[in-house]
C-alpha cells in the first residue's frame, strides 16, 4: 500500500491504513463466487498526521463515513481486481482528506437590492391582475 497526499503538505504514512478484503457483489460470472476483490480502506482518525483542528475538521465533514470508534471507512467494488479496487479505494480516501482539510471561503453577507425587490412585487401584481381578469365575473 501506498502513503497518502492530502495535499496541504500532509503524508498519511501507509502504516496507519488498514486494508480488509471480502467477496463482491454484482456481475462478474464465478469470479464472484471465489475471488476477494472488494476492498476496505480504514484509518483511525485520531491516528492520522493531523493537528486536532485539522481532525475535528474531518470529523465534522466526513462524519457520514466515520463510525463510533472513530475509523474513516472507503470501499471499492467497482473493478474485477484486487489491486485495482485498492488504488481505486486509496485515491478516494485521498481525496477525501483532501477536501475535507480545504480552507473555505467565509461567505459575505449581502441585502437584496432594491430594484430586485420592486420587480418582484411588480411581476406579483401583474400575475395576480391576469388571474383576476380569468375569473368568471358576476
Amino acid at each position: 500500500m501506498r502513503d497518502l497526499d492530502v495535499g496541504h503538505g500532509i503524508v498519511v504514512p501507509a502504516a496507519s491504513l488498514r486494508a480488509t478484503t471480502s467477496r463482491s457483489g454484482g456481475p462478474g460470472g464465478q469470479n464472484v463466487n471465489k475471488l476477494e476483490t472488494k476492498v476496505t480502506i480504514e484509518a483511525d482518525v485520531d491516528s492520522l498526521p493531523l493537528t486536532e483542528v485539522q481532525k475535528q475538521l474531518v470529523r465534522e465533514r466526513l462524519q457520514g463515513r466515520i463510525s463510533r470508534a472513530g475509523v474513516l471507512r472507503v470501499t471499492s467494488q467497482a473493478e474485477r481486481t484486487q489491486l485495482a479496487n485498492r488504488d481505486r479505494a486509496l485515491s478516494r480516501m485521498e481525496e477525501l482528506l483532501y477536501e475535507a482539510l480545504e480552507v473555505r471561503a467565509v461567505r459575505k453577507k449581502s441585502r437584496t437590492p432594491k430594484s430586485q425587490k420592486q420587480r418582484r412585487l411588480e411581476n406579483k401584481k401583474r400575475r395576480a391582475e391576469t388571474k383576476r381578469l380569468r375569473s368568471r365575473l358576476e
